[in-house]
């Protein structure tokens, strides 16, 4: 099994370069208060409709795309989570990372939101593949907090990005565009 190293980055948006923190330094109160900067405008994000163009465009990117373009204004966390290697098995160590998250959005600053989790890859592999691991990473994440943590499952939502996004795209193979995103979407309606 290959996994790589548990980094923890915070990012306002999706276009800024991250500020990398260990994972000594994640706490309850770095997730809120980067989760919790909740825009009164921030814009609507129709979930279907990214999937749908993460899907129209493998192997084109999605950040210019409209849709995609918009999850840049809203508060978010990047974190990168250990799976083992081309599988959706979450590695042991970074369920402590997903616990804290899941403490977060238990607390009742962030209750009565919900969140998108933004599964990405690197450029390893093809792209489609990439797109559709990212996809059951997310859902792997999405499942653990909601069972295994007791997240309402109405409060998440779950998509992949492939290696449409990297982080680093100078670097398209590199271990750091292998990340999940929690993205706060607004109010529960």
């Amino acid at each position: 099994m290959i996994a790589h190293g548990l980094r923890i980055s915070m990012a306002l948006g999706l276009l800024l370069a991250p500020s990398i923190a260990s994972a000594q330094q994640l706490n309850n109160n770095q997730i809120m208060s980067t989760l919790g900067q909740v825009r009164s405008a921030a814009p609507a994000v129709d979930v279907a409709l990214l999937v749908e163009e993460a899907n129209a465009n493998v192997g084109k990117g999605v950040a210019a795309l409209p849709n995609w373009n918009k999850l840049s204004e809203l508060s978010q966390l990047i974190v990168e989570i250990d799976f083992e290697n081309n599988s959706t098995a979450i590695e042991p160590k970074s369920y402590r990372t997903v616990g804290l998250i899941a403490d977060a959005l238990h607390h009742p600053d962030l209750f009565r939101y919900k969140f998108l989790i933004v599964g990405h890859s690197s450029a390893t592999g093809s792209a489609k593949h990439n797109l559709e691991l990212s996809q059951k990473r997310a859902d792997a994440i999405n499942e653990a907090l909601s069972t295994t943590f007791a997240v309402s499952p109405d409060r998440l939502f779950s998509v992949g990005a492939g290696e449409e996004w990297p982080i680093d795209p100078g670097h398209p193979e590199s271990a750091d565009n292998r990340r999940v995103q929690l993205i706060n979407l607004g109010l529960l309606r």
